[in-house]
């Protein structure tokens, strides 16, 4: 066979309703459901090409050779693909680059391995159905599931005893005009990674089944907000979501804490926004930024304040963003499933 390429680009999203934990009668499922919105602004570009003439698979992030974990779970979904595909023993080189920071609690995994799924599948001749992208991309990074769709998406937990398990878009990008704020708090990679951060919870966090138990509530809580249009609504509830997470690592033993200083700082100056009348409300994922959600009217105030706050190094603008696509034809002799 000659060479096949695909190139495909993804967006990080932000879980407004937070997934944090794992069934363990699944395979790599939530604990619990979560509701996102997809983020225009940051990509991840990721090209896969399956070549009989690679004597192994190559995985370069950022033009530089990975190790360890990241090309384990990199070569476990080409694995799977090549598996469907009739492709074993052809061997994949796989180049990805982000334009915003890597491994730092800005979701690059989500937006890296949707576009690595959706690459994979393309360039091995597999139907991109996105549900089956999804499928695929989540049994890698659960978040990864929902960058494969734009604008707000939700991901259930899923059947007792069954394998596949897609995310499911709720409503398109200009349903609501939110803006997002992120206020980027450090450079460089977080110490701990999502997936140990989360592993440790569960086995150890004392909060962690209360978090299970009160999840759903507050999924379905940002959900209807979402589909109301109800800013305030959304907003109580995704910050009350999103403490409750950072609850559960904290309490866990020894304590997971994302948070620095500058974090808090963000939480308290999100606080005197509102008190001043701003449509301000915060959110943070398994990392030390904020992301402040708030309506285009308030965007520039929210910037302004956000950039007085110590510890803010900047901030980026994004909003509901699409999902993942394909930026080169699919490769030539390609079969369907």
């Amino acid at each position: 066979m000659t060479p096949r390429t695909a190139t495909a680009t993804a967006h990080p999203n932000i879980a407004l309703a937070k997934y944090w934990g794992k069934r363990e009668d699944g395979v790599n499922q939530p604990a619990v459901p979560s509701f996102s919105v997809t983020l225009a602004g940051m990509t991840t570009t990721t090209t896969v090409t399956f070549d009989p003439a690679l004597d192994a698979d190559t995985f370069l992030l950022g033009g530089a050779p990975a190790t360890g974990g990241p090309v384990t779970r990199v070569v476990g979904l080409l694995d799977r693909v090549r598996k469907a595909a009739g492709l074993e023993g052809v061997r994949a080189r796989v180049e990805s680059a982000n334009d915003f920071p890597t491994a730092s609690g800005l979701a690059s995994s989500a937006s890296g391995f949707a576009a690595l799924a959706l690459a994979a599948t393309a360039a091995a001749g597999l139907d991109p159905e996105p549900a089956r992208v999804s499928d695929l991309a989540r049994r890698s990074s659960v978040s990864a599931a929902r960058s494969v769709f734009g604008g707000f998406v939700e991901l259930p937990i899923g059947g007792v005893g069954e394998a596949d398990l897609a995310a499911v878009p709720v409503a398109p990008a200009d349903h609501l005009p939110l803006r997002v704020v992120v206020a980027v708090t450090r450079e460089g990679p977080k110490a701990i990674g999502s997936t140990d951060g989360m592993l440790h919870t569960v086995r150890t966090s004392p909060y962690f089944a209360a978090w299970v138990a009160s999840a759903p509530a507050l999924f379905s809580r940002v959900r209807e907000a979402v589909l109301a249009r109800d800013y305030e609504a959304l907003g109580a509830a995704v910050e009350e979501s999103a403490l409750a997470m950072h609850a559960s690592s904290i309490a866990a033993r020894p304590a997971i804490i994302y948070w620095i200083g500058a974090t808090v700082e963000v939480l308290e100056a999100v606080r005197g926004m509102r008190a001043r009348g701003l449509l301000a409300y915060a959110t943070i994922d398994a990392g030390p930024h904020v992301k402040v959600l708030t309506t285009p009217a308030d965007e520039a105030a929210v910037i302004a304040a956000l950039g007085q706050v110590p510890g803010v190094k900047r901030t980026i603008v994004t909003q509901p963003g699409e999902g993942a696509r394909l930026v080169t034809p699919r490769a030539e002799g390609e079969k369907r499933p």
